[in-house]
C-alpha cells in the first residue's frame, strides 16, 4: 500500500504544541481512532504496547511510531510536526519533532512492513526532512509530504 494512498488532509497535524512522547501518543490515538471508526484508548495502548518493545524514535529528529489493531479496519498513517523537538528515546538520543504514525489490522502485516520501509527511506533525505520541517500549516504539511512520497 502507498503512503500516497493512505495520506489524508484531517490525520496530518503541523507544529502541534505537545511537550511529550505519552502526550504525542495520545494526540495520533485521539485523530486515528475517528479515522478507524475504533476507541482511542485501544489505539493509545496499542502504540504504548509497541513503544515499550523499544523506541520507535530512528534518528534525525523522526519517529514511527506503529502498531497492529485488531479492531482497525484499515490502514491510517498520522503526520505530525512539533512546534519544540522532544525526548522520544531514539537512537541516535536527538530530541524528535516528525511523527510518522502508522496503524494497521492483523492482516496487512506485509504492506505495514512495506509502508514502514518507505518512511524509513524518506527519514533518510535531509532535504525532504528539511522541507516537512518549513511548513507553518497543516495543509502545508499535508502538501509537502504529499509532494515528497
Amino acid at each position: 500500500m502507498s503512503l500516497k494512498s493512505l495520506l489524508k488532509a484531517e490525520l496530518v497535524l503541523a507544529k502541534q504544541d505537545i511537550v511529550s512522547k505519552k502526550r504525542v501518543l495520545e494526540s495520533i490515538a485521539d485523530v486515528a481512532s475517528n479515522r478507524l471508526h475504533c476507541n482511542n484508548e485501544a489505539v493509545y495502548d496499542a502504540l504504548l504496547g509497541r513503544e515499550k518493545l523499544g523506541s520507535t524514535g530512528i534518528g534525525n529528529g523522526i519517529a514511527i511510531p506503529h502498531c497492529r489493531l485488531e479492531s482497525a479496519n484499515h490502514t491510517a498513517i498520522v503526520v505530525m510536526s512539533l512546534q519544540t523537538p522532544i525526548d522520544f528515546d531514539s537512537i541516535d538520543k536527538r530530541a524528535v519533532d516528525l511523527i510518522f504514525a502508522l496503524i494497521v489490522p492483523p492482516n496487512e502485516c506485509d504492506q505495514h512492513l512495506a509502508t514502514l520501509a518507505q518512511i524509513a527511506e524518506l527519514a533518510q533525505s535531509p532535504e525532504a526532512l528539511d522541507k516537512l520541517r518549513t511548513a507553518q500549516t497543516s495543509e502545508d504539511l499535508f502538501n509537502i509530504f504529499d509532494s515528497l512520497i
